[in-house]
């Protein structure tokens, strides 16, 4: 990733001064005569989003104004000045006043130069932004390829995208940072004792794949990653309609997700011992493809009747948070893009989070929200517990009804983490339907820049 930042401009930056409806006829008033009537005869109010070039004598450009919420409004897009890359000429540019959060307003800069150019050249912005005074440009930067890799990886199509590839993206982090890497390939995950990610994986003729990967010196607390790495979701023999198959290429996006994540810690070089544990398979529908009402064991010992076949994220994720448990990590987190149930619920832009730590959650709750990372917790609501019952099986993977999926989604993968874990699980959705500011439409990252501030404050 390219930086959007320049440290040391040749020429003095082109200033861009943050305007809302209240303050711009203030900010009018100081402006030269030129300018003044420049602004008038277009029209401008400082409507958020509103983005005028005032030009100077000789007809370059001056100044930039940018429209804003109220401070007062009942919602503020933080992210809003995550527009400017995509309205501005190229050039140089600084924040000539302070947007309503200096530190978000510079990060979403960085993530609204974002494009997506492996398949179609798409010109990059060619705008650059003067860090503002006191912005760490470094957590700045780091975040921004973060999520840069997020994306990148949702957005790749399955042809390009399978189990290998991911697991390649996931070697390639490790060989950077100097973390130890394993993967447990095909029908080794059977002989392994990983039954349920070997069965979702096994018609494919991309093999199933367990992606393993270690950082940081083993005294220090030890949280370990697990990311849903289906790289494309057929819905197995239950097939999916072909609407909702349709961007089934960012059902890796927890894997995605987790990843970035891991950019993050082992570039800040957290004080923890990092584990990263990714099931990479594909759903697809074969002769040998897993059947409704098949039952399998599980790396717990937990038998599994399916009861349907595309419910097979929680059922990869199991196993993958089997064997997390059994290394008694300090804190265990998973993010998967786990269920409809979720956006019919909270809609795409913020995902449920669970866990019976009431610490965790204020914590999560906390960094989300400071982090313009939105996360809202749902409850692991023990009453629904029963629904996973099984007449034949230890538990059925998709309870009979449409009622609570999130919530029994969530209660599955439960029974997979021992009680003394430290736990928590996030059904994220990894995508943004239409473009908002610094979010292009398209594969997203979501909850890791929250869950990074969380590990950033425990273990910094």
């Amino acid at each position: 990733m390219d930086s959007v930042f320049e440290t040391a401009p040749a020429t003095p930056a082109i200033p861009i001064m943050f305007a809302t409806k209240a303050t711009w006829e203030a900010i009018c008033d100081e402006l030269p005569a030129q300018a003044r009537q420049f602004s008038q005869a277009n029209g401008f109010k400082a409507k958020p989003g509103a983005c005028l070039t005032l030009p100077s004598a000789d007809g370059k450009i001056a100044r930039v104004v940018f429209g804003l919420e109220e401070a007062t409004s009942k919602f503020r897009d933080l992210f809003r000045p995550g527009l400017l890359p995509g309205l501005l000429p190229p050039g140089v540019y600084r924040f000539a006043n302070a947007p309503h959060d200096t530190r978000l307003a510079t990060l979403a800069f960085a993530l609204g130069s974002y494009r997506f150019s492996r398949y179609r050249k798409a010109d990059a912005p060619g705008v650059r932004l003067v860090p503002p005074e006191g912005i760490d440009v470094a957590a700045i930067t780091r975040m921004a390829e973060a999520v840069h890799l997020a994306r990148n990886l949702i957005n790749t199509p399955a042809n390009d995208l399978g189990p290998e590839e991911l697991e390649l993206a996931a070697r390639e982090l490790a060989t950077r940072f100097g973390a130890d890497f394993n993967c447990i390939v095909g029908d080794e995950l059977a002989r392994q004792n990983f039954p349920l990610i070997h069965a979702v994986g096994m018609a494919s003729p991309r093999a199933p794949r367990l992606i393993d990967l270690a950082w940081g010196d083993p005294d220090h607390p030890k949280v370990t990653l697990v990311g849903k790495g289906v790289c494309f979701d057929t819905g197995g023999l239950d097939l999916k309609a072909s609407s909702g198959m349709l961007i089934m290429k960012k059902d890796m996006g927890g894997a995605a997700n987790v990843l970035a994540l891991a950019l993050m810690v082992m570039d800040a070089k957290l004080k923890v011992r990092l584990r990263v544990l990714i099931p990479a398979v594909e759903n697809a529908v074969a002769g040998n493809a897993f059947r409704p009402l098949d039952i399998f064991p599980s790396r717990k010992g937990l038998s599994v009747e399916i009861g349907n076949t595309d419910a097979e994220g929680r059922l990869v994720l199991a196993d993958a948070l089997a064997l997390a448990c059994e290394d008694k990590p300090d804190l265990l987190i998973d993010l998967g893009t786990l269920t409809g149930a979720a956006r019919v619920a909270l809609g795409p832009d913020l995902p449920p989070f669970y866990t019976n730590d009431e610490t965790l959650a204020l914590d999560v709750a906390r960094c989300a929200n400071e982090e313009n990372d939105p996360l809202w917790r749902l409850p692991l609501w023990p009453p629904y517990d029963s629904w996973l019952d099984s007449k034949v099986a230890n538990l059925n993977n998709a309870p009979s009804g449409g009622f609570a999926g999130s919530i029994t989604c969530a209660l599955f993968l439960q029974r997979f983490v021992e009680d003394t874990t430290r736990w928590l699980h996030v059904d994220i959705y990894g995508w943004t339907p239409s473009a908002k500011p610094a979010r292009p439409e398209g594969g997203e990252c979501q909850a890791a820049r929250a869950i990074y501030k969380l590990l950033s404050e425990r273990y910094g």
